[in-house]
C-alpha cells in the first residue's frame, strides 16, 4: 500500500525525490504519514481538496478489503 501512495503522489509533484510515506501499523488501522516537498502540498491536495480525496477514497477502499482500516495524513 505504502508503494502505491508513492506511486500515485510522484506522478503529481514536481520533486518526486522528497516524496516520504511513513506506514505506522495498528492492530485495526494503518496511518501512512504523507510527506511532500515544499511547494507540493497544493498539488496533493488539489483544488478544493479533490485530488487528497480521491487517493483517500481509494486508499479506504483497498485497505476494506483487507479487513483493516487506513488513514492518510498529508504533512508538508
Amino acid at each position: 500500500m505504502k508503494e502505491f501512495i508513492e506511486f500515485i503522489v510522484k506522478a503529481l509533484v514536481d520533486n518526486p525525490d522528497e516524496v516520504n510515506v511513513n506506514e505506522v501499523e495498528g492492530s485495526r488501522t494503518t496511518v501512512y504519514e504523507l510527506r511532500v516537498g515544499q511547494g507540493d502540498l497544493g498539488k496533493v491536495i488539489g483544488k478544493q481538496g479533490q485530488t487528497a480525496k480521491s487517493i483517500r477514497t481509494l486508499l479506504a477502499a483497498i485497505s476494506a478489503r483487507k479487513g483493516k482500516r487506513a488513514v492518510l495524513e498529508i504533512l508538508e
